[in-house]
């Protein structure tokens, strides 16, 4: 292999003669690939996090179980990943190997290993559990998962809901959490291991993530006025008194007889858009309005809570996580008690659960069920690999990734009967039809239907304090996780840099985080929460996530990918997390983006119709994360040297991986 035919990042050693190939400080460095002692390869182990020797000296050594691959025949191809033949090496050209050269590789393989034995972990498995529960199950398991459950044909949803499930969510949330805790980087690093040319999807992610983080934690901003305000009496969204409330306010639960007309609005609905968000101050997307000072406080304070949560790493928030993930727990139980001793839930829950067979003949419900278990488990935002990094090298990823799944699952599930026993209670106060009561969908079924209900309860301050504060919790902890993706992905990649000043780094990223949410803060920030919550992340995230199935499965190989697996866990993933990973779960994302590209939402917020123009602005905003892949790799291309031919040799490597991979799978099939 000649010393020019690759780049820093995708020069492999692949003999004892490779050495000469690393002829500069950097390229060990930029590799991160360790060099063989000719007398034992070293291996680091987690027990107790101590160096010990491999099993022997073998002329070809084992990979690190750090992730960082050894001196191996099986290594990827010029960092296009593979298996690596005698048809797809480049032109060997005669080098000369230098002792003080093998000297200097060496050493950076010594520190790359004393580094790694420096990595924080996570104090209890427990810490680690409930911090991806705490991830997975967030604001959109309360009400994005019940409105489409009904909406889809009730408990007929469920059929598809658990078929995606098993095909396609699970296997890549399983993938995630090997890949992760494998090679124990962050999502911009582990690239260098994996398939160099792909790194552009580390740098994707975590510009989604600050999307994500620019208008998420608005929606708490939302909660923790709402908690404030809920420390009275007589909770405020109740009566039509207020100096906020117009002539078509209608209070139906006062005892006076009140009908409800067409153009009635209820106090909830008046306190929510007009005082809480103000929307009537702002003329839609072209016109936002002032800043609202109360919901700016509401979000510096929160803000401030992410921070002192996740500034000194795992070790902090995953003690913070045994509040923050188990008390909404503790708040649905309560909430599912009262909701099902209430007049009329009955109604509620028989129209969440009715089924409607013919709805699974139609292809939008099978949409809808991929996309909400994907984005319910939330894999390809770079918190599953940040989190996994940090577990032990021998912790069981796959029985995680199963109790998690299902613990998210199970979830969304109840959560359905936790809202529609109560709108089944609208229902009945009204005299009118549970679907009229459910119209609202979104934020607005927890901030107006939900809030409405609990301010006709019994005891309802009491009520609304302790849901208020299950949002905040259920927000918080996806917050952590997010920003968490982010720190560990651009700490691994620049680690002189930021590797001992966490603190400072992650206190820059919550103060872009807080100016980049400052447009949702307006009186039209409503808009915007709508705008990027469609766009910003649903497409982008679900090609992000496709792109990262492709490379590990096809580049990197699913044979190498079970071998890391086996090396970890012991065993080997069977046919069916092969055939998942190798074929159904990219066909499934596929299928969930090419459906969404081809039929976009008609954004619609109250009374504001979205105009055409913002639906190019929405694709304009996912496209400017997405665009981070291509730049990157005809960036790699550009910077590393090569004639034709050796780029074509690293295409032929490619098109073996790829060979062997559809071998393998056939061979399973025909088994079968």
């Amino acid at each position: 292999m000649e010393k020019k035919a690759t780049s820093n990042e995708t020069q492999l050693l692949t003999s004892k003669k490779d050495v000469s190939g690393c002829n500069e400080e950097e390229d060990c460095r930029e590799n991160e690939l360790l060099i063989r002692n000719p007398k034992s390869a070293l291996r680091l182990v987690e027990d107790g996090n101590k160096v010990h020797p491999s099993q022997g000296d073998k002329e070809e050594a084992a990979p690190i179980s750090n992730g960082y691959s050894g001196v191996q025949s099986s290594g990827p191809c010029n960092g296009m990943g593979g298996v690596e033949d005698a048809q797809c090496t480049a032109p060997a050209a005669t080098t000369t190997t230098t002792t003080t050269t093998s000297a200097t590789c060496r050493a950076e393989g010594q520190q790359q290993l004393m580094e790694l034995e420096d990595r924080e972990t996570w104090s209890k498995k427990i810490d680690f559990l409930l911090s991806v529960i705490g991830y997975a199950v967030d604001l959109g398991n309360v009400w994005r998962f019940p409105y489409i459950c009904y909406q889809n044909g009730g408990g007929a949803f469920l059929i598809p809901y658990t078929i995606m499930a098993i095909f396609g969510g699970i296997p890549l949330f399983y993938m995630e959490l090997a890949l992760g805790q494998y090679h124990r980087n962050g999502c911009i690093s582990i690239w260098r291991k994996i398939c160099p040319i792909f790194k552009g999807i580390g740098f994707a992610i975590c510009i989604i993530d600050l999307y994500v983080a620019s208008y998420y934690n608005t929606i708490m901003a939302w909660a923790f006025y709402y908690l404030v305000s809920s420390f009275t009496t007589e909770l405020p969204w109740t009566s039509c008194t207020n100096a906020w409330n117009t002539g078509n306010c209608t209070n139906y639960f006062s005892k006076d007889n009140v009908s409800w007309t067409l153009y009635s609005i209820s106090p909830a609905e008046e306190f929510y858009t007009r005082q809480v968000l103000q929307v009537h101050r702002s003329n839609g997307l072209d016109d936002l309005g002032g800043i609202s000072w109360q919901l700016t406080l509401c979000l510096l304070l929160i803000f401030t809570i992410v921070y002192f949560s996740i500034w000194k790493g795992v070790k902090t928030s995953g003690k913070v996580v045994w509040v923050t993930a188990t008390f909404p727990y503790i708040i649905l139980f309560i909430l599912l008690v009262r909701g099902a001793t209430l007049p009329g839930a009955w109604r509620g829950v028989l129209y969440y659960l009715k089924p409607d067979w013919q709805k699974l003949l139609a292809t939008e419900v099978w949409v809808d069920a991929a996309a909400q278990i994907f984005f319910s488990l939330g894999p390809g935002f770079g918190v599953l690999l940040a989190y996994a990094s940090y577990n032990k090298f021998h912790n069981n990823c796959y029985q995680d990734a199963l109790v998690t799944s299902t613990v998210n699952c199970m979830t969304s599930f109840v959560s359905g009967f936790v809202i529609f026993t109560v709108l089944g209670y609208m229902a009945e106060m009204r005299n009118e039809d549970v679907s009229e009561v459910a119209k609202d969908t979104g934020p607005s079924l927890l901030f107006i239907t939900y809030a409405e209900a609990i301010a006709n309860m019994p005891a309802s301050t009491f009520f609304a304090i302790i849901f208020f504060l299950m949002l905040l919790t259920l927000g918080l902890d996806s917050t952590f996780a997010g920003l968490e993706g982010v720190i560990t992905g651009v700490l691994d990649e620049f680690p002189h840099v930021w590797s001992k000043r966490r603190e400072l780094f992650v206190l820059g990223l919550i103060i872009i985080c807080f100016l980049g949410s400052l447009a949702t803060l307006t009186f039209g920030g409503a808009y915007v929460v709508k705008l990027f919550e469609e766009y910003a992340t649903g497409p982008a995230v679900l090609t992000v996530v496709f792109l990262e199935a492709v490379a590990v499965a096809w580049f990197y190989g699913i044979t190498q990918f079970c071998n890391d697996v086996k090396e970890m866990l012991g065993f080997a993933p069977g046919w069916y997390w092969r055939v998942c990973w190798v074929a159904i779960s990219p066909i499934f994302l596929l299928f969930v983006t090419c459906s969404f590209l081809s039929n976009p939402p008609e954004l619609r917020l109250f009374d504001y119709n979205y105009p055409y123009w913002t639906t190019v602005l929405g694709y304009c905003i996912g496209t400017s994360s997405v665009i981070c892949i291509p730049i990157y790799m005809v960036y790699r291309l550009i910077v590393t040297p090569g004639t034709l031919k050796e780029v074509s040799s690293r295409l032929c490597c490619f098109y073996l991986t790829v060979r062997k991979e559809v071998i393998s799978i056939s061979i399973i099939l025909q088994f079968f």
